[in-house]
């Protein structure tokens, strides 16, 4: 394995194989594919991404064709096909973030960071991603921090975040 990870890690465990093997009790008989993308976050909170084995596990506890699984994996940025840092950095590109400069805080990261667009820092804290749409035009520009917005940048606050990140031990933008 060349992504710091051994296939015995890219594989699930037998509670989140369990997890998903219950899932399907939510649809009707011969309808347990639509369960794969609770399924999907399933894999991801635990390894995560989506390695193919993890995506072949899904495949066959859900009945579905491997391939079905990765066109679901693949269709949705939500869900990640190689390791990715501790704290994923969403900065929105919609058009009202755009007008109100996150093309400008996109470049000031990957200058900070010293990485490209979906990269990850070299100790493994920090992958910087452009995303479509956050839908939060009225607090633009904004970005994720894992899953946690944050909204109304500004240059100054997003290299204060950018720090914080790179010594933070938990995610200092989660809401509970």
């Amino acid at each position: 394995m060349n992504n710091g990870t051994t296939a015995s890690e890219q594989k699930l465990s037998e509670e989140a194989r369990q997890r998903i093997y219950a899932l399907r009790k939510n649809y009707p008989e011969g309808r347990s594919a639509s369960a794969v993308i609770p399924a999907l976050h399933i894999v991801q909170a635990e390894i995560g991404f989506i390695s193919t084995e993890a995506a072949t596990e899904v495949a066959g506890l859900l009945d579905m064709l491997v391939s079905e699984v990765e066109q679901v994996v693949t269709f949705y940025r939500m869900f990640f096909t190689k390791p990715v840092g501790k704290y994923v950095i969403k900065v929105c590109d919609s058009i009202s973030c755009y007008l109100r400069g996150s093309d400008e805080l996109l470049e000031m990261g990957k200058e900070k960071l010293s990485l490209k667009l979906g990269e990850t820092t070299p100790d493994g804290r920090i992958t910087l991603m452009k995303i479509e749409c956050l839908a939060a035009c009225s607090a633009a520009p904004c970005a994720q921090v894992n899953d946690e917005y944050v909204y109304n940048l500004n240059p100054e606050l997003f290299v204060a975040m950018l720090e914080e990140l790179q010594t933070a031990e938990e995610n200092p933008y989660y809401l509970p």
